[in-house]
């Protein structure tokens, strides 16, 4: 990992999708998609975009409306948000990543909480790269709790809601991935989106690894960005 940045891209933001189909095209639970993507995936690519000096890395790891699905994926969810705060955080937070997240995570049973929150805290003073999780994360709901949040009594100009958003301390990503053929942002950074760069790919999010990263960022490099001008 490596704190210089050399690279045309601030931030890539990666909606993970198509962990369920990926298991159920080979007989396997739901959860062992997810599996797959906590275990071997997530930090591949924090690995690899460090090593493209790309500063940021956000991931959509669980949204608000992913609690809808059957209790046991969501509670094998659950243990692998266990499992990765656990066995991965301490080691990237050792290779110098700055961990963040965005959501509402009040939700999640206290142990989750208290270890993501610790994690958090540990990193702050890293350096390397800034990863964010995306957990009980839904746009509207971003938007729905900065409303309530803001001043009463004060004009409300949009530098002053974006500091009141779960990303104010993230610029907004200059490119969205999302895998498994979907073609739409499901609500995720709906704010923070509107000059980022979109790349839609078929592959599934448990077979999303380095190689296919760098064909988005090639994808990425060839696209005018006008910012409304």
């Amino acid at each position: 990992m490596s704190a210089n940045n050399n690279s045309p891209l601030t931030h890539v933001a990666i909606i993970m999708d198509g962990n369920r189909r990926w298991a159920k095209q080979r007989n396997l639970p739901p959860v062992m998609g997810h599996k797959k993507v906590v275990e071997e995936r997530v930090e591949e690519l924090i690995e690899h975009a460090g090593s493209l000096h790309i500063p940021y890395i956000t991931f959509w790891a669980f949204s608000t409306e992913n609690w809808n699905r059957q209790a046991e994926e969501v509670g094998g969810i659950m243990n692998l948000f266990r499992w990765a705060f656990a066995h991965r955080a301490e080691k990237l937070v050792k290779k110098g990543a700055r961990l963040q997240v965005i959501g509402d995570i009040n939700k999640f049973d206290d142990d989750i909480k208290q270890n993501i929150e610790k994690w958090i805290k540990k990193s702050q003073t890293n350096t390397a790269i800034t990863v964010t999780f995306a957990l009980n994360y839904g746009g509207r709901d971003e938007i729905l709790r900065a409303i309530n949040s803001l001043p009463k009594d004060q004009t409300i100009t949009e530098e002053i809601f974006s500091k009141h958003l779960d990303t104010a301390s993230t610029p907004d990503p200059d490119l969205i991935i999302r895998t498994s053929g979907e073609q739409r942002l499901s609500g995720f950074l709906p704010w923070q989106s509107i000059y980022s760069e979109f790349y839609f790919t078929n592959t599934l999010m448990p077979d999303f690894d380095a190689t296919e990263f760098d064909k988005a960022l090639e994808e990425f490099v060839t696209r005018q960005r006008r910012h409304g001008k």
